[in-house]
């Protein structure tokens, strides 16, 4: 704990020449120096306070219109204040880590939107909620959403390697613990519900199976009530709605027609990732007796 200091009490300010005499028995001297009282004080910083204002202002205005455009700015600053959301809970180390998770699984969309000539946002954190990119425009096709989808999870799952390999090397339980986040991570978001990764990845093999990944996501979160399970239910039930009602429509059919080997391709991807994730998942899990905390 740092050291405190204790200011001063209030002073006593010197009497006038009419009033009570000194406790030596003599009058205060008119004539020297006395103290200001305290507006008077208060004013002058506050007019100091002012000219410092107006001397800089221009440029302070300059650097405040210009921060919001900055994507590394906004990106930069949603990481710490998840970073620090984050460290309230589980402390300031696993917080940097588990946003950096997010971090790269995030990269992993923008490099394949980018590869596929679609303009993206910075990848924008949201304390407990993980992270976005937004599009600038649709994919051409459900393939394409696919691939964006699943880029993500494949990027992200790489990124959990490294703490893996770190706890490999050390020892050290709180990367065992990151590593197990980020398979997890990734792993929820390959569930086959909108918007999430699956999702976007069911796009080109089956719309149908939206409404089974749905129903799964239904049956979990009545298991295991969670607020991010119901705000994925809510948003995820408009868009499959709205998406799957629009499945016979002649713009939606074009949209996901996709060939046999992208089929082929995206599945094998999908239930590849999936199982490797589980696999990662059951090696870096800790088991902790919570009765004896």
């Amino acid at each position: 704990m740092e050291p405190r200091v204790t200011a001063p009490g209030p002073q006593t300010v010197p009497a006038p020449a009419y009033g009570p005499q000194s406790p030596a028995g003599e009058r205060p001297d008119a004539s020297g120096p006395t103290a200001k009282p305290p507006w008077r004080r208060a004013g002058g910083l506050i007019i100091a306070a002012g000219l410092l204002l107006l001397k800089f202002g221009a440029k302070l205005k300059f650097v405040l219109l210009l921060l919001p455009k900055l994507k590394l700015f906004t990106t930069s600053a949603s990481m710490l204040v998840s970073i620090g959301a984050y460290a309230l809970i589980w402390g300031w180390q696993f917080g940097v880590g588990f946003v950096a998770l997010l971090f790269v699984h995030e990269m992993g969309h923008v490099l394949q939107l980018r590869r596929e000539g679609i303009k993206a946002s910075a990848p924008m954190f949201i304390p407990f909620l993980g992270a976005v990119v937004a599009m600038k425009e649709l994919p051409k096709d459900a393939a394409a959403e696919a691939r964006v989808g699943l880029a993500g999870p494949v990027v992200g799952s790489l990124g959990a390697l490294v703490p893996l390999g770190v706890y490999a090397l050390t020892g050290n339980d709180l990367f065992q613990a990151l590593a197990f986040v980020g398979f997890l991570l990734n792993l929820f978001n390959l569930l086959p519900v909108l918007p999430l990764d699956g999702g976007r990845a069911m796009a080109a093999l089956s719309p149908a199976l939206w409404l089974v990944g749905f129903g799964l996501l239904i049956a979990v979160t009545f298991l295991y009530p969670n607020p991010i399970m119901l705000l994925v239910l809510l948003f995820g039930g408009f868009e499959t709605y709205r998406r799957y009602k629009a499945r016979k429509e002649p713009a939606s059919q074009e949209y996901h027609r996709v060939s046999r080997g992208t089929r082929i391709a995206v599945a094998s991807v999908y239930l590849g990732l999936a199982a490797l994730l589980a696999l990662g998942m059951d090696a870096t899990f800790i088991d902790r007796d919570f009765g004896d905390v």
